[in-house]
């Protein structure tokens, strides 16, 4: 460790390096300093004395990252959140944590995991902002980023070792289906399935993601319409008012509000598949108390859930 460099360097550099990288403004990174676009553009003057290099340069749509800057935007949230969890006094106490934390998670798991989760948290995190996000492609990317906190996702093959996961088990997938739909009289094939129209949920980096058969729309090619959504509650009420399919997760028939005059059907046993879900956070996170503790309150909240499944027979 070079001391005698390190000591040259201002920490508060550091986050306004950070700023200017979000906002490729040096006019919105004063604002968000609070500080006049000049004294950003002198901190900016101090910057590149810092690093050597001129970090951004100018373009039309404000300033650009050079590729130093962008290397560095890959490190920096890492060391400042870790400078963030030295620099708190005392342990971490969840009914004092005052921020916001943001989620990506589809409408189809949140029905099912947020309003438990939600009345666990409120009663010893009031003061915790819970943002939600259903619809979010570049997942990995986001977390790494800082755009995104957690992900509760399909389960991918593989993370690489800047991510850390959790897995929070799976489900069978079923199909959707409105009370008296003719395919509920009948034994359903693949064939008698793409009869009928079909709604595909949004599933987010689908590209990147290993789907089960059963979710992909080639399953029903033959269908006579596609619909594709990211809102559930839509979709279920389309099911209730038309010939439409759904293929998803059969643990929302437990839901007997949102699934009401909705039956869920046994997928042909050709296509008979399971969805497993993970938990995942970027490392720049583990260092953070508040992290930490939501973590662990998720998949608590969801053995919880498992355990009430098992006793309800």
């Amino acid at each position: 460790m070079d001391i005698k460099k390190l000591s040259k360097v201002d920490l508060n550099l550091l986050v306004s390096l950070q700023i200017l990288l979000e906002e490729c403004s040096v006019s919105s990174a004063a604002r968000r300093m609070s500080i006049t676009q000049p004294a950003m553009s002198k901190t900016l003057g101090r910057l590149r004395d810092t690093f050597n290099d001129p970090l951004f340069v100018r373009s039309k749509r404000g300033i650009q990252p050079t590729p130093r800057a962008q290397s560095i935007a890959a490190e920096l949230p890492a060391l400042l959140a870790a400078a963030e969890a030295l620099l708190e006094a005392g342990d971490f106490s969840p009914s004092a944590f005052k921020g916001e934390i943001t989620i990506a998670i589809s409408e189809y798991v949140g029905l099912s995991l947020l309003p438990p989760l939600t009345a666990r948290l409120q009663k010893i995190a009031p003061g915790l902002s819970l943002r939600t996000i259903t619809r979010v492609e570049g997942q990995l990317d986001k977390l790494a980023a800082g755009g995104l906190d957690f992900a509760v996702q399909l389960t991918r093959t593989d993370y690489s070792e800047e991510f850390r996961y959790q897995s929070l088990g799976g489900s069978p997938l079923a199909v959707f289906v409105r009370d008296g739909h003719p395919l509920a009289s009948k034994p359903l094939t693949r064939e008698s399935l793409t009869e009928y129209p079909a709604i595909s949920l949004y599933v987010s980096d689908r590209g990147e993601t290993e789907l089960p058969l059963a979710l992909d729309p080639r399953l029903q090619a033959g269908s006579v319409a596609m619909l594709e959504t990211s809102h559930l509650l839509t979709a279920l009420e389309i099911l209730r008012e038309t010939d439409f399919t759904l293929v998803c997760p059969a643990y929302l028939a437990r839901n007997q509000g949102a699934t009401r005059d909705v039956v869920a059907l046994a997928l042909p046993p050709e296509d008979a598949q399971y969805v497993d879900y993970a938990l995942v956070a970027h490392r720049r996170t583990q260092a953070s108390p508040a992290h930490q503790w939501l973590w662990n309150e998720i998949i608590d909240t969801v053995r919880g859930m498992r355990l009430r499944t098992v006793h309800r027979g």
